[in-house]
């Protein structure tokens, strides 16, 4: 008899979603016994801990990823990091284990109730087959939505006793399935881009995280030099789309409707692509747009495009519009831009080390195609205006701002990718949400090294409570934390520094020696 298990297997294998990221319960037990050999399954200490390792692995391998929760209680724990994969537009399978299908009405322990709306609005699509024997369809639906235009996350939720029954001989059909996606947009759309790239006077471009994973990213260097623009990333970008000391590249656009217009001024044409039209966060009201300005943008995201407050939207697929617009535009109609200055300065470290002279430093040290795991928010300027990010997929920050993502997301990044270096830069205040991945890290022996920040406080928190002059806040300080003794707890290498000698000396032994290592740096409290 080939059960429904089999057929999910199957099913799983056909689409490479053999690395399962999960922390089991009861009711995922009859699904997980006897896991495939081909199968791998990575155990995370806590469900958030758990999909972030999902994530992180997803977006660097560029494939989807399947995680295994359990029941409501375990799939609750994950929802705070999920909704970074929602803006992300990450394509995960999260799997959840409900009670025994002629229970769940009784509301027994571990049910799961009303499981389609559970992550809701947070997935794109939810579901619980209504029989034993759909779970092989629902499942294969869910994995065709998770990675279709726009790939994000879906949710299914199968009781534990349907993984035991027959499967339909008809589900055969599933493992032959194949959807894609052709949205491209027609010849008019494009030479209307084409048209007012062309006759703009100073035209910039926006670049999302779209740009990266759609595989855009070299062909957006090239549009960018045949226009000699100007390129901002989107505020919030989970991903770096274009290489940081390029003569074009200016920074990441602030947060800030305010912010944001002042960045553009002087532009007669801003075109967004791959980005939501914006991911605004601090509250400074403005002009949505410079005088004179119209801004065109193209995303993967149908809703991205209906959201937006203002501009001109085409839903199109990424990597073939930037592909197209690069080899259609008229090169040299504006002078070319001038080189970028040098590296500024880094300050001074006195007592602790500031982030300016850390972040030179590991410029200096890592490999140049580091793929660098942000999630220090009090440092966000000081990364910028030091880092040198030559290739693509080299850099991942929480999308949705939520904690606990960065140091999971790191150790899952660097599952995907064993043959880059990724480094985890991690405040150590965001650090305590994700700990637990540190010991994944050590048991797997994945060799990622993590670099705490250590500051004693929520440094962006206290920048922020400035700006709405809120005055004295409790619970801003996180003191008397040793990282070292919770890695080493972990089974992890551990080391604590305070100067830019030592840090320099601890990260060439991590990098040398192949094995999953902590670093913990006293650093100077500096502004966003």
């Amino acid at each position: 008899m080939t059960t429904v298990r089999d057929v999910t297997y199957e099913l799983l294998r056909t689409h490479g979603l053999t690395t399962v990221f999960g922390n089991p319960g009861s009711n995922e037990l009859p699904f997980l016994a006897g896991m495939p050999d081909d199968f791998r399954y990575v155990l995370g200490l806590h469900e958030g801990a758990v999909l972030a390792m999902a994530d992180g692995y997803s977006q660097a391998s560029g494939g989807p990823a399947l995680v295994n929760l359990h029941a409501a209680a375990g799939t609750g724990n994950a929802m705070g990091v999920l909704t970074n994969s929602v803006y992300s537009h990450t394509p995960l399978v999260v799997l959840a284990g409900q009670q025994v299908r002629s229970t769940v009405g009784q509301e027994v322990v571990l049910s799961i109730v009303e499981p389609e709306a559970l992550l809701r609005p947070l997935v794109k699509w939810s579901a619980e087959p209504a029989c034993a024997e759909d779970v092989p369809r629902v499942m294969s639906q869910a994995i065709h939505t998770a990675t279709l235009p726009a790939q994000g996350p879906v949710f299914v939720a199968v009781p534990y006793d349907d993984w035991a029954r027959e499967a339909p001989e008809e589900t055969a059909h599933l493992l032959r399935r194949r959807t894609a996606a052709g949205a491209c947009l027609s010849g008019d759309q494009l030479a209307e881009l084409v048209t007012a790239l062309d006759e703009a006077a100073s035209p910039v471009l926006v670049l999302g995280p779209e740009v990266d994973a759609s595989g855009a990213y070299d062909d957006a260097v090239r549009l960018a030099e045949a226009l000699g623009a100007t390129v901002w990333l989107s505020p919030f970008s989970s991903r770096c789309s274009f290489p940081t000391r390029h003569r074009a590249f200016r920074g990441q656009l602030p947060s800030s409707v305010k912010g944001v217009t002042e960045a553009l001024a002087g532009h007669d044409l801003i075109l967004v692509i791959g980005a939501p039209v914006f991911r605004y966060h601090q509250f400074e009201p403005g002009p949505y747009l410079p005088p004179g300005a119209r801004l065109l943008q193209v995303t993967g995201d149908a809703a991205e495009a209906t959201r937006a407050p203002m501009g001109e939207a085409l839903v199109g697929a990424i990597h073939d519009t930037v592909t197209r617009l690069a080899d259609a535009v008229t090169p040299g109609l504006r002078p070319p831009l001038p080189p970028l200055p040098d590296f500024p300065v880094p300050a001074e470290s006195n007592g602790r080390v500031h982030p300016e002279r850390l972040f030179a430093d590991l410029r200096a040290l890592a490999p140049a195609d580091t793929v660098w795991v942000s999630e220090t928010t009090s440092t966000t300027s000081a990364f910028w205006a030091q880092t040198d990010l030559r290739e693509p997929g080299s850099y991942l920050w929480p999308a949705a701002g939520g904690l606990g993502f960065g140091l999971p997301a790191a150790v899952g990044a660097q599952l995907a990718r064993p043959e880059r270096q990724v480094v985890a830069l991690i405040g150590d205040g965001s650090a305590n949400y994700g700990i637990t991945a540190l010991w994944t890290a050590a048991q797997y022996n994945i060799p990622v090294i993590t670099v705490i920040l250590k500051n004693g406080t929520y440094g962006a928190l206290r920048w922020f409570a400035e700006i709405l002059d809120a005055g004295e806040v409790p619970g801003m300080d996180v003191p008397d934390i040793d990282f070292t003794l919770l890695a080493r707890g972990y089974g992890m290498n551990a080391t604590s520094v305070s100067t830019p000698e030592d840090f320099a000396a601890a990260f060439k032994s991590a990098l040398g020696s192949g094995k999953p290592a902590l670093i913990e740096v006293e650093t100077e409290r500096t502004r966003p």
